[in-house]
C-alpha cells in the first residue's frame, strides 16, 4: 500500500486556508485604513490602547499584545506621538516603565475611521458567517490565541 502523500495533509490545507483568509482580508480591510490616515499597525496599537483601563497600556504590555520588540513599539508610538494620536508619561507605579496614552486626537481618528472600517468588516467576515459559524470561530480563534499568545490573553481582542 503507497503511502499517504504528505501534501495532501489537512492540516496543510486547514493552515493555507487560514493564512489565505488572513491576507485576503488585510488586503480588504486597507483601504479604510488608508483613507484614515493610518497603517494597520497603527491601527492596532491606537484599538488596544482605547480598549485599554484608562485608554492607557505600559509599553512593555503593548509589545507583546502586538508581538512587536520593544524597540518595534518604541518605533510605532514615537510616529504616533509625532502624529499626535498618543503621548506617553510615566508609569506612576513602576519607574522604570513608560505608559502609552491614546490622546483625544487618536480617539478622534479612531471614530473617523471605524464607521468605513466596520462596515468593510461586515461586508468581507463577519456578515459572511451564520451567526453560529461566527460564534464558533470566535471560541476557536481564543482558544489558540491563548495557547500561542498567552500574554494577549488578558487583553481585549480586536
Amino acid at each position: 500500500m503507497p503511502a499517504p502523500d504528505v501534501f495532501d495533509d489537512p492540516r496543510l490545507t486547514t493552515m493555507g486556508l487560514l493564512l489565505e483568509a488572513h491576507d485576503g482580508l488585510l488586503a480588504k480591510l486597507a483601504p479604510t485604513l488608508k483613507k484614515g490616515g493610518l497603517s494597520a499597525l497603527d491601527f492596532n496599537v491606537l484599538m488596544r490602547l482605547s480598549r485599554s483601563p484608562g485608554q492607557r497600556q505600559r509599553m512593555s504590555d503593548l509589545a507583546a499584545q502586538t508581538m512587536l520588540s520593544t524597540s518595534g513599539i518604541t518605533r510605532v508610538v514615537d510616529r504616533l506621538e509625532r502624529a499626535e494620536l498618543v503621548s506617553r508619561e510615566p508609569c506612576p507605579d513602576d519607574r522604570r516603565s513608560t505608559l502609552a496614552l491614546l490622546s483625544p486626537e487618536g480617539a478622534d481618528r479612531l471614530r473617523q475611521v471605524l464607521p468605513d472600517h466596520l462596515e468593510a468588516i461586515e461586508h468581507w467576515f463577519t456578515g459572511r458567517l451564520a451567526a453560529e459559524q461566527l460564534d464558533a470561530l470566535i471560541a476557536g480563534l481564543r482558544t489558540l490565541r491563548d495557547a500561542v499568545h498567552p500574554d494577549a490573553a488578558g487583553s481585549p481582542a480586536l
